[in-house]
């Protein structure tokens, strides 16, 4: 199949996926380049499929140049010309296509990454990578860009890297969210969800009060406000925080025990007492799987149940959520999976809704936290485990009252859905830390304070920028100012990239080497007696994890290994007068169930089969495991 400049589109009908090609080019495909489309707007301004570009930050690459590199953040046009450009370069290991066209209309391209001549992917033990479902959180984007980049460029020189790409399958998907991921990088507006609009505050509109840019420098920086009048002092909940001379750093407190109003840069649109909380968007691509999934706040008409803000109208109500889940169910052969956001940091896996020990499978939690431990030792993260316990108490106490945090369920997670639903190794990690790179005042807490003393010793000082005063149309006397929310907060300065974005790549490739992998050790054909034969397979799991975890066993979402033999249909055909039977096995199905091969474990098969008359017959013998690959071997039987 001839690539340069095409690629496969796979479209799903009735669940199923079957492909055809086409020419692909990125100004042909994404809709801004076409004037005729129409748009929808927020406060007037123009987004979605024909929004102007507005900005161009220093910290991006808005074209591409001749070679890739991590000094800068890549815009989806420029991820998609190296995809395109590999997909041309190294057509005998990549298969790149389009999964699904986002909300807006754009490609969200994947690859597939195989040895395209030593089988299919889909006869393989596979892993899955994506980045981008949080329109902001790019940083997770440029790390499947840089694991992409590694493995083309080490195939055949790195022993590692080339038996993994000729025994096992690895799908790449940079951009589940091209939509968000433009507007950010265009854009003067940040967010995490798709841009679909959403009614985040409940009034009847759609993204009425999104965020503007006052002073003009394209970014939404912060707003502070000194309470002045009564009804503000008793809001007030912030001050200037103590433990900083700089006088920079804002400290949260209860309300009425602060002398500042904090807002982010922009105005009340809609005139509700609120700023800018109905910006672009507001659903989660990351709450809109179907395991464990709740509707949002307003689905919940008795007030008392557990909602989930963002979760969509139901589950996998996205196309970016819903080609994902499609996409997994229709290769079985995934065993682990990486979905990936920022900006905790930390290795972060299911449950989401309870403790591990409660829902787990003893075995399985020991492999995730084997896991966990493994990547740790490429990233340093300060953290690796579960969502509900882990993640939601890290800090062990709230900061303002002092209460002790309690486990908090998260609904609809991508996590739990790869676990509970799909059996696998499923994390959703968490890059950059906002310049928290270790705790500098020794409180427990890796926090702005120590984002803003690493700024200004390690980052010259260019993630905060100083409070400047200016006459806001209804405020009155403000000062605008604040950690940069796009090169600081979300993702980091664009120097500090490929750190993050390599080292958590190392982590997503250790787990790939892991993948479990049946391996034929030995085969015999041995002949009882006259036209009766005896024929063995062995075999064992070489890889590092077993074909399934016990939860995949318990949803059925793989099958038991299994051993067949295969021979000419006309030989076999005609039950008793065949010319080759099968007599052992005594079954039907002439299939030998052989459970679940583990890590190292050494199982065997063995068929005995009668040839009537005196030929010679040639058959195959085949081992099929749904996550542990499909192998055959050739016999003569004479």
């Amino acid at each position: 199949m001839k690539k340069i400049f095409s690629i496969s589109i796979l479209t799903f009908a009735s669940g199923l996926a079957f492909s055809q090609v086409k020419p692909f080019s990125p100004e042909s495909v994404f809709p801004e380049a076409n004037p005729k489309l129409k748009f929808h707007t927020v406060k007037g301004e123009r987004h979605g499929p024909s929004f102007f570009k507005k900005f161009e930050f220093p910290e991006v690459e808005y074209v591409p140049g001749e070679t890739l590199n991590f000094e800068k953040y890549h815009t989806v046009e420029v991820m998609y010309h190296w995809y395109t450009k590999w997909a041309e370069q190294y057509p005998d290991i990549v298969d790149l296509y389009v999964i699904a066209d986002s909300y807006e209309g754009r490609p969200i391209l994947q690859m597939t990454l195989t040895n395209k001549k030593t089988g299919k992917d889909t006869d393989k033990p596979a892993a899955y990578f994506e980045g981008g479902r949080h329109s902001g959180e790019i940083t997770a984007s440029e790390s499947i860009l840089w694991l992409t980049q590694h493995l083309l460029e080490n195939y055949g020189k790195d022993p590692e890297i080339t038996k993994l790409i000729d025994s096992k399958a690895i799908y790449l998907r940079p951009q589940n969210n091209p939509d968000g991921s433009n507007m950010y990088l265009y854009t003067e507006q940040s967010n995490r969800s798709t841009v679909k609009p959403h009614d985040t505050d409940r009034d009847g509109l759609l993204d009425e009060d999104p965020s503007e840019d006052l002073d003009g420098d394209g970014i939404i920086y912060q707003i502070r406000k000194k309470a002045v009048t009564p009804e503000e002092k008793e809001k007030a909940n912030f001050i200037v925080n103590p433990e900083h001379p700089s006088g920079k750093l804002m400290k949260r407190v209860l309300p009425g025990k602060g002398d500042y109003l904090m807002y982010s840069e922009g105005i009340d649109n809609d005139g509700d007492g609120s700023f800018n909380e109905d910006g672009i968007g507001g659903l989660d691509l990351h709450r809109n799987y179907p395991e464990n999934w709740r509707p949002d706040i307003a689905g919940d008409l008795t007030g008392r149940g557990f909602t989930q803000f963002g979760a969509g109208e139901y589950p996998l109500s996205e196309v970016e959520s819903k080609s994902t889940v499609l996409w997994m169910l229709s290769h079985p052969n995934i065993s682990v999976v990486n979905s990936m956001d920022t900006r905790v940091p930390m290795h972060l896996r299911p449950p989401s809704t309870s403790k591990s020990e409660e829902r787990m499978y003893p075995s399985d939690l020991a492999i995730y936290r084997e896991m966990d431990e493994l990547g740790l030792s490429f990233t340093a993260y300060p953290w690796a485990g579960d969502v509900y316990e882990t993640y939601s108490t890290r800090y062990k106490v709230n900061e303002m009252t002092g209460d002790p945090l309690k486990p908090t369920p998260l609904f609809g997670h991508g996590p739990d859905f790869g676990y509970f639903y799909y059996g696998s190794i499923w994390y959703g990690d968490e890059l950059w830390n906002n310049g928290a790179m270790k705790d500098y005042n020794s409180d427990g807490i890796y926090d702005d304070y120590d984002g803003l003393v690493w700024d200004e010793a390690e980052n010259e000082g260019k993630g905060f920028k100083s409070w400047l005063a200016i006459s806001h149309p209804t405020l009155g006397e403000v000062e605008i100012g604040g950690f940069h929310p796009k090169f600081f907060g979300q993702n980091g300065p664009a120097w500090q990239l490929e750190n993050w974005a390599k080292k958590q790549a190392q982590f997503n490739l250790a787990m790939a080497l892991r993948l479990p992998q049946l391996t034929i050790s030995d085969m015999k054909v041995n002949k009882t007696s006259p036209g009766e034969f005896e024929i063995s397979l062995e075999w064992s799991n070489t890889g590092g994890l077993p074909v399934a975890l016990e939860q995949a066993k318990l949803v059925k979402i793989v099958q038991e290994d299994r051993v067949m033999l295969d021979f000419d249909k006309e030989l076999i055909k005609g039950y008793e007068n065949a010319k080759v039977k099968i007599i052992s096995p005594d079954l039907f199905e002439k299939t030998i169930y052989s459970g679940y091969t583990g890590v190292g474990e050494k199982k065997i098969a063995t068929f005995k089969v009668k040839v009537e008359g005196n030929q010679e017959v040639k058959g195959k013998i085949k081992l099929s495991s749904t996550r542990g690959g499909l192998l055959e071997r050739e016999f003569t039987l004479k």
